[in-house]
Protein backbone atom coordinates (compact mmCIF):
# COMPACT_ATOMS: atom_id res chain seq x y z
CA UNK A 1 0.00 0.00 0.00
CA UNK A 2 2.81 2.35 0.89
CA UNK A 3 4.62 1.62 -2.39
CA UNK A 4 1.46 2.23 -4.39
CA UNK A 5 0.83 5.52 -2.61
CA UNK A 6 4.43 6.58 -3.20
CA UNK A 7 4.20 5.79 -6.91
CA UNK A 8 0.93 7.70 -7.24
CA UNK A 9 2.39 10.67 -5.39
CA UNK A 10 5.52 10.68 -7.56
CA UNK A 11 3.36 10.42 -10.68
CA UNK A 12 1.26 13.40 -9.59
CA UNK A 13 4.38 15.44 -8.84
CA UNK A 14 5.86 14.53 -12.23
CA UNK A 15 2.62 15.48 -14.02
CA UNK A 16 2.42 18.81 -12.20
CA UNK A 17 6.06 19.52 -13.06
CA UNK A 18 5.44 18.79 -16.74
CA UNK A 19 2.38 21.05 -16.75
CA UNK A 20 4.34 23.81 -15.01
CA UNK A 21 7.07 23.63 -17.65
CA UNK A 22 4.96 23.15 -20.78
CA UNK A 23 1.72 25.09 -20.29
CA UNK A 24 3.32 28.58 -20.48
CA UNK A 25 4.97 27.52 -23.74
CA UNK A 26 1.96 25.82 -25.31
CA UNK A 27 -0.26 28.86 -24.73
CA UNK A 28 1.14 30.40 -27.93
CA UNK A 29 -0.59 27.71 -30.02
CA UNK A 30 -4.20 28.80 -29.33
CA UNK A 31 -3.06 32.44 -29.37
CA UNK A 32 -1.75 31.94 -32.91
CA UNK A 33 -5.30 31.13 -34.11
CA UNK A 34 -6.86 34.24 -32.59
CA UNK A 35 -9.01 36.44 -34.82
CA UNK A 36 -8.00 39.50 -32.81
CA UNK A 37 -5.32 41.91 -33.95
CA UNK A 38 -3.65 41.71 -30.55
CA UNK A 39 -2.25 38.90 -28.45
CA UNK A 40 -4.83 37.71 -25.95
CA UNK A 41 -5.63 34.49 -24.12
CA UNK A 42 -8.00 32.81 -24.37
CA UNK A 43 -8.76 33.90 -27.94
CA UNK A 44 -12.24 35.33 -28.49
CA UNK A 45 -12.48 33.74 -31.93
CA UNK A 46 -10.48 31.45 -34.19
CA UNK A 47 -8.81 32.40 -37.46
CA UNK A 48 -5.93 31.23 -39.60
CA UNK A 49 -5.15 34.62 -41.10
CA UNK A 50 -1.93 35.02 -39.13
CA UNK A 51 -0.51 31.89 -40.72
CA UNK A 52 -1.55 33.27 -44.08
CA UNK A 53 0.28 36.49 -43.24
CA UNK A 54 3.42 34.44 -42.55
CA UNK A 55 3.17 32.88 -45.99
CA UNK A 56 2.61 36.25 -47.63
CA UNK A 57 5.52 37.92 -45.81
CA UNK A 58 8.84 36.81 -47.38
CA UNK A 59 10.91 38.16 -44.48
CA UNK A 60 9.56 35.50 -42.11
CA UNK A 61 10.20 32.71 -44.60
CA UNK A 62 13.69 34.00 -45.34
CA UNK A 63 14.53 34.15 -41.63
CA UNK A 64 13.19 30.62 -41.11
CA UNK A 65 15.26 29.34 -44.04
CA UNK A 66 18.36 31.02 -42.63
CA UNK A 67 17.80 29.45 -39.21
CA UNK A 68 17.26 26.01 -40.73
CA UNK A 69 20.38 26.27 -42.88
CA UNK A 70 22.55 27.44 -39.99
CA UNK A 71 21.11 24.81 -37.64
CA UNK A 72 21.71 21.92 -40.05
CA UNK A 73 25.28 22.93 -40.88
CA UNK A 74 26.06 23.65 -37.22
CA UNK A 75 24.67 20.26 -36.22
CA UNK A 76 26.89 18.41 -38.68
CA UNK A 77 29.98 20.33 -37.56
CA UNK A 78 29.13 19.91 -33.87
CA UNK A 79 28.60 16.15 -34.27
CA UNK A 80 31.97 15.68 -35.97
CA UNK A 81 33.85 17.77 -33.41
CA UNK A 82 31.86 16.41 -30.47
CA UNK A 83 32.50 12.77 -31.39
CA UNK A 84 36.22 13.44 -31.77
CA UNK A 85 36.32 15.32 -28.47
CA UNK A 86 34.45 12.54 -26.67
CA UNK A 87 36.82 9.91 -28.05
CA UNK A 88 39.81 11.91 -26.88
CA UNK A 89 38.41 12.59 -23.41
CA UNK A 90 37.17 9.07 -22.72
CA UNK A 91 40.02 7.06 -24.22
CA UNK A 92 42.91 9.48 -24.20
CA UNK A 93 45.55 9.50 -21.51
CA UNK A 94 47.17 12.92 -21.35
CA UNK A 95 47.87 15.63 -18.77
CA UNK A 96 45.41 18.44 -18.02
CA UNK A 97 42.48 16.38 -19.26
CA UNK A 98 40.25 18.00 -16.64
CA UNK A 99 41.21 21.47 -17.83
CA UNK A 100 40.56 20.57 -21.46
CA UNK A 101 37.16 19.16 -20.49
CA UNK A 102 36.35 22.45 -18.76
CA UNK A 103 37.35 24.39 -21.89
CA UNK A 104 35.08 22.23 -24.07
CA UNK A 105 32.17 22.82 -21.69
CA UNK A 106 32.94 26.54 -21.28
CA UNK A 107 30.45 27.73 -23.94
CA UNK A 108 27.64 26.25 -21.85
CA UNK A 109 28.90 27.75 -18.59
CA UNK A 110 29.78 31.26 -19.78
CA UNK A 111 26.74 33.56 -20.20
CA UNK A 112 25.74 33.84 -23.84
CA UNK A 113 25.80 37.64 -23.63
CA UNK A 114 29.52 37.53 -22.94
CA UNK A 115 30.04 35.03 -25.76
CA UNK A 116 28.02 37.18 -28.16
CA UNK A 117 29.87 40.37 -27.29
CA UNK A 118 33.27 38.69 -27.55
CA UNK A 119 32.66 37.09 -30.93
CA UNK A 120 31.08 40.29 -32.22
CA UNK A 121 34.24 42.27 -31.49
CA UNK A 122 36.40 39.66 -33.21
CA UNK A 123 34.09 38.95 -36.15
CA UNK A 124 33.55 42.64 -36.83
CA UNK A 125 37.27 43.03 -37.53
CA UNK A 126 37.48 40.04 -39.87
CA UNK A 127 34.17 40.64 -41.64
CA UNK A 128 32.15 37.68 -40.35
CA UNK A 129 29.18 39.62 -38.97
CA UNK A 130 25.92 39.14 -40.87
CA UNK A 131 27.31 36.01 -42.53
CA UNK A 132 26.21 32.39 -42.43
CA UNK A 133 29.77 31.30 -41.68
CA UNK A 134 29.94 33.51 -38.60
CA UNK A 135 26.70 32.11 -37.20
CA UNK A 136 27.75 28.53 -37.96
CA UNK A 137 31.06 28.99 -36.14
CA UNK A 138 29.40 30.37 -33.01
CA UNK A 139 26.48 27.93 -32.96
CA UNK A 140 28.86 25.02 -33.48
CA UNK A 141 30.90 26.13 -30.47
CA UNK A 142 27.72 26.35 -28.38
CA UNK A 143 26.49 22.92 -29.51
CA UNK A 144 29.72 20.91 -29.22
CA UNK A 145 29.43 20.46 -25.42
CA UNK A 146 26.03 18.78 -25.76
CA UNK A 147 27.33 16.34 -28.35
CA UNK A 148 30.47 15.65 -26.32
CA UNK A 149 28.51 14.88 -23.15
CA UNK A 150 26.08 12.52 -24.90
CA UNK A 151 28.72 10.67 -26.90
CA UNK A 152 31.06 10.40 -23.91
CA UNK A 153 28.30 8.71 -21.90
CA UNK A 154 27.79 6.24 -24.73
CA UNK A 155 31.50 5.49 -24.98
CA UNK A 156 31.82 4.91 -21.24
CA UNK A 157 29.13 2.22 -21.33
CA UNK A 158 30.46 0.65 -24.55
CA UNK A 159 32.29 -2.67 -24.20
CA UNK A 160 35.68 -2.21 -25.86
CA UNK A 161 36.19 -5.97 -26.04
CA UNK A 162 34.04 -5.90 -29.17
CA UNK A 163 36.56 -3.57 -30.80
CA UNK A 164 39.46 -5.72 -29.68
CA UNK A 165 37.78 -8.79 -31.14
CA UNK A 166 37.28 -7.02 -34.47
CA UNK A 167 40.89 -5.84 -34.55
CA UNK A 168 42.14 -9.33 -33.72
CA UNK A 169 40.32 -10.52 -36.86
CA UNK A 170 42.21 -8.03 -39.02
CA UNK A 171 39.98 -4.95 -38.91
CA UNK A 172 41.86 -1.64 -38.95
CA UNK A 173 41.19 1.25 -36.53
CA UNK A 174 39.14 3.27 -39.02
CA UNK A 175 37.13 0.27 -40.17
CA UNK A 176 36.53 -0.79 -36.57
CA UNK A 177 35.24 2.64 -35.66
CA UNK A 178 32.77 2.92 -38.54
CA UNK A 179 31.62 -0.71 -38.49
CA UNK A 180 31.68 -1.48 -34.76
CA UNK A 181 31.99 1.58 -32.53
CA UNK A 182 29.82 4.08 -34.38
CA UNK A 183 26.78 1.78 -34.79
CA UNK A 184 26.89 0.98 -31.07
CA UNK A 185 27.08 4.61 -29.95
CA UNK A 186 24.72 5.84 -32.68
CA UNK A 187 21.87 6.58 -30.21
CA UNK A 188 24.18 8.81 -28.19
CA UNK A 189 25.39 10.54 -31.35
CA UNK A 190 21.82 11.07 -32.52
CA UNK A 191 20.81 12.46 -29.12
CA UNK A 192 23.72 14.90 -29.26
CA UNK A 193 22.73 15.90 -32.79
CA UNK A 194 19.16 16.65 -31.67
CA UNK A 195 20.38 18.84 -28.82
CA UNK A 196 22.84 20.57 -31.18
CA UNK A 197 20.07 21.30 -33.69
CA UNK A 198 17.71 22.66 -31.03
CA UNK A 199 20.51 24.78 -29.54
CA UNK A 200 21.20 26.43 -32.88
CA UNK A 201 17.54 26.73 -33.88
CA UNK A 202 16.61 28.50 -30.62
CA UNK A 203 19.71 30.64 -30.15
CA UNK A 204 18.89 34.33 -30.02
CA UNK A 205 21.44 36.04 -27.75
CA UNK A 206 24.57 35.54 -29.84
CA UNK A 207 22.54 35.86 -33.04
CA UNK A 208 21.47 39.37 -32.04
CA UNK A 209 25.12 40.43 -32.06
CA UNK A 210 25.94 38.76 -35.39
CA UNK A 211 22.85 39.43 -37.51
CA UNK A 212 21.57 42.62 -39.08
CA UNK A 213 19.40 44.01 -41.87
CA UNK A 214 21.11 41.87 -44.52
CA UNK A 215 20.66 38.58 -42.66
CA UNK A 216 18.65 37.58 -39.61
CA UNK A 217 17.57 34.32 -38.00
CA UNK A 218 14.07 33.35 -36.95
CA UNK A 219 14.55 33.89 -33.18
CA UNK A 220 15.96 37.36 -33.82
CA UNK A 221 13.07 38.11 -36.18
CA UNK A 222 10.61 37.03 -33.49
CA UNK A 223 12.38 39.21 -30.93
CA UNK A 224 12.29 42.18 -33.29
CA UNK A 225 8.61 41.56 -34.01
CA UNK A 226 7.76 41.56 -30.32
CA UNK A 227 9.54 44.88 -29.84
CA UNK A 228 8.00 46.59 -32.87
CA UNK A 229 4.45 45.23 -33.03
CA UNK A 230 2.86 42.61 -30.82
CA UNK A 231 0.33 40.74 -32.97
CA UNK A 232 -0.57 37.04 -33.37
CA UNK A 233 1.89 36.72 -36.25
CA UNK A 234 4.61 36.31 -33.63
CA UNK A 235 2.52 33.64 -31.90
CA UNK A 236 2.00 31.83 -35.21
CA UNK A 237 5.70 31.65 -36.07
CA UNK A 238 6.47 30.70 -32.46
CA UNK A 239 3.99 27.82 -32.69
CA UNK A 240 5.60 26.59 -35.90
CA UNK A 241 9.02 26.83 -34.26
CA UNK A 242 7.74 24.72 -31.36
CA UNK A 243 6.55 22.08 -33.82
CA UNK A 244 10.04 21.90 -35.32
CA UNK A 245 11.54 21.36 -31.87
CA UNK A 246 8.85 18.81 -31.01
CA UNK A 247 9.57 16.92 -34.22
CA UNK A 248 13.26 16.78 -33.32
CA UNK A 249 12.57 15.31 -29.88
CA UNK A 250 9.97 12.90 -31.28
CA UNK A 251 12.63 11.66 -33.67
CA UNK A 252 14.93 11.19 -30.68
CA UNK A 253 12.26 9.19 -28.85
CA UNK A 254 11.57 7.10 -31.94
CA UNK A 255 15.27 6.35 -32.22
CA UNK A 256 15.35 5.17 -28.61
CA UNK A 257 12.36 2.88 -29.18
CA UNK A 258 13.94 1.50 -32.35
CA UNK A 259 17.16 0.81 -30.46
CA UNK A 260 15.28 -1.13 -27.77
CA UNK A 261 13.37 -3.09 -30.41
CA UNK A 262 16.59 -4.04 -32.21
CA UNK A 263 18.21 -5.13 -28.96
CA UNK A 264 15.20 -7.26 -28.08
CA UNK A 265 15.22 -8.81 -31.55
CA UNK A 266 18.92 -9.62 -31.35
CA UNK A 267 18.60 -11.09 -27.85
CA UNK A 268 15.87 -13.43 -29.09
CA UNK A 269 17.66 -14.53 -32.24
CA UNK A 270 21.33 -14.75 -31.25
CA UNK A 271 20.88 -17.93 -29.15
CA UNK A 272 19.08 -19.61 -32.03
CA UNK A 273 21.90 -18.76 -34.44
CA UNK A 274 24.46 -20.19 -32.04
CA UNK A 275 22.40 -23.32 -31.66
CA UNK A 276 22.19 -23.82 -35.43
CA UNK A 277 25.92 -23.35 -35.87
CA UNK A 278 26.66 -25.76 -33.09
Amino acid sequence: MTRTLTRVLLGVIAALTVCYLLLPILIVIPMSFSDSSFLNFPPEGLSGRWYQRLIDDPTWLHSAATSMRVALVSTVCAVVLGVLAALGLVRGRFPFRGGITALILAPVIVPYVIVGLSVYIVFLRIGLTETTLGLVLVHTALAVPYVTINVASGLVSFDRNIELAAQSLGSGPVSTFFRITLPNIAPSVFAGAVFAFVTSWDEVVTAIFLTGPRMTTLPVRIWSGVKVQVDPTVAAISALSLFVILAAFLALGAGKLLQKALRAYRSRNVPNVIGVQA
